[in-house]
């Protein structure tokens, strides 16, 4: 009997994959101030949904196609003069409306709390290798655009003065967002993948003495995450996406609590 046979044992490392990834790339959301930028496009991908089922698609293909255009809606807005803030939330719940609608019309039959709020325990094999193919392929980019990408995000100005393009360093950024996302939404849902890029990067940031520790430690707190909250949602009969954002916050406030206590 195959480990891959096991749902948990399939949850646990769909949960891994996502965290090992979630948590570096959350460390520049949080840098640059993205999480409205992250929910947005993670809104965005019920949309991607609807069309791919509409057209019969792999999910991950639609979700992917339709928060990189958004992404790219953005990007195009912002740089026309509008506030990104307006930006973000205008195509954030026009998105997610959108979807909505569409699963409407078209008639699907689908069951959107898989995707709202993820179902990881339905993990299947294909699911695992497009969840771990797209971490280990954000993780390659993330590593080989390091420092051009810490400079662009934590100084844009000594960027310039570089010679580093920071428009692409975040276009860059924004792939990797729109795949995260695209693999993500099985196992946490498009309302909480913003959570699980966000939360345990701001719990590693007080205990960081440098990015790369940051990103190290946001990665491991998000795998504890993943972990706890499938074996949490397990044993209390829990739903297994909104519990593993669970374990991550609670992770969160026993840092702060720390962080407070010690100063």
């Amino acid at each position: 009997m195959s480990l891959l046979d096991g749902f948990l044992a399939r949850a646990l490392l769909a949960g891994l994959g996502v965290a090992l990834v979630a948590g570096p790339l959350g460390c520049f959301i949080v840098w640059r101030r993205m999480a409205y930028f992250g929910d947005a496009t993670a809104h965005a991908s019920i949309l991607g949904v609807a069309l791919a089922l509409a057209l019969s698609l792999p999910v991950f293909v639609g979700a992917l196609v339709v928060a990189l255009a958004v992404a790219g809606g953005i990007t195009v807005l912002t740089t026309r003069g509008l506030a990104t803030d307006t930006a973000l939330g205008v195509l954030a719940h026009s998105a997610l409306a959108a979807g909505l609608v569409a699963v409407a019309l078209l008639g699907l039959r689908v069951d959107l709390e898989v995707y709202l709020f993820g179902d990881i325990l339905a993990v299947g094999r294909t699911d695992l290798a497009v969840i771990w193919a797209g971490a280990l392929a954000v993780l390659a980019l993330l590593a080989w655009r390091w420092q051009r990408l810490l400079i662009a995000v934590l100084n844009p100005d000594l960027a310039e003065a570089s010679g580093i393009d920071a428009r692409r360093e975040q276009m860059a950024l924004t792939l990797a967002l729109a795949v995260v996302v695209a693999v993500a939404i099985k196992v946490v849902g498009a309302l909480l993948i913003s959570a699980m890029l966000i939360i345990p990067a701001a719990a590693a940031r007080p205990l960081s003495a440098t990015p790369e520790r940051m990103a190290a430690l946001a990665a491991a707190l998000a795998a504890t995450s993943a972990g706890g909250g499938v074996w949490a949602s397990w044993t209390f009969d829990t739903p297994t996406g909104p519990t593993i954002v669970c374990a991550a916050a609670a992770l969160f406030l026993c840092v702060t609590a720390a962080t407070w206590r010690r100063r």
